[in-house]
């Protein structure tokens, strides 16, 4: 991305997330719950950013910071982050209003660009990885591993997957989100059934950066599997059991009366 189309998007950015935020803020009554005697506020954010090249249009919505839904504006539908929030992804009744606000970004994204050319640097984060499991760690049990990548900015980069230095392909598509500080975030997902001996590496790649950010993964602190936990209760049974045969043996023979030879 060149330098005046990441002055675009910053002040785009800046520009939709005044106006649209706040206009969904002054139509909605804000949503509040009461826990105890403590008032609690809940925050629905819909943040709409555009830009020149690959990944041009992006759409992402979040409840109380976190990341529900993207956006596929070539079939027009929402895209769930997982599967528990498709249930909420058919609403389309306001496809109308992000198709005009789609092109409200593009059209200023086209002028803000040509006006400021030049006149401001690139903007650009660094990535930040970490990768772990969705469910807790256990061997031989399939689970998912997640790359969460942060600081990302402008926000067009690729992530991939290597098992012990193998690409493996991932298990859904890169899913960013634009998050309130106005930089964005991403994630990723691989379906696995984790060993003891397994290496996994998530690579992430910025555009137009000479570096890639890794992160690793290897099992730590895993849980006991079903079968190392029978294997445990049928020891410790059979410890029992030796334990009350042993006593029992031991009872019997100390009740046995003492015989003296004779002198």
């Amino acid at each position: 991305m060149g330098l005046e189309q990441n002055l675009g998007v910053t002040l785009l950015l800046l520009k939709l997330q005044s106006s649209l935020l706040l206009s969904l803020f002054w139509e909605a009554t804000p949503v509040l719950a009461v826990f105890g005697n403590n008032l609690q506020n809940y925050t629905f954010s819909h943040i709409l950013f555009c830009q020149n090249g690959e990944s041009s249009l992006g759409l992402s919505e979040n409840f109380n910071g976190d990341y529900l839904f993207s956006f596929d504006f070539s079939k027009n539908s929402r895209v769930p982050r997982l599967p528990e929030f498709a249930a909420w992804a058919t609403d389309k009744r306001d496809i109308k209003t992000i198709d005009a606000d789609k092109n409200l970004c593009q059209e200023l994204q086209h002028q803000l660009s040509r006006l400021c050319k030049g006149r401001i640097p690139e903007a650009r984060g660094n990535p930040v990885a970490e990768v772990f499991t969705l469910e807790p760690l256990e061997f031989g049990k399939p689970n998912t591993l997640v790359c969460f990548v942060s600081n990302v900015f402008p926000p067009r980069i690729t992530v991939t997957w290597q098992h012990e230095g193998v690409s493996v392909e991932s298990s859904s598509p890169t899913f960013l989100s634009a998050t309130d500080g106005l930089d964005f975030q991403a994630f990723s997902y691989l379906n696995i059934t984790p060993t003891s001996t397994d290496i996994f590496s998530c690579t992430v790649t910025q555009e137009g950066d000479l570096f890639s950010t890794i992160a690793f993964w290897v099992p730590q602190n895993p849980i006991p599997s079903a079968l190392l936990e029978n294997i445990l209760c049928g020891i410790a049974f059979g410890l029992g059991i030796v334990g009350i045969i042993v006593g029992a043996s031991l009872i019997i023979y100390f009740q046995k009366p003492c015989v003296n030879g004779a002198d």
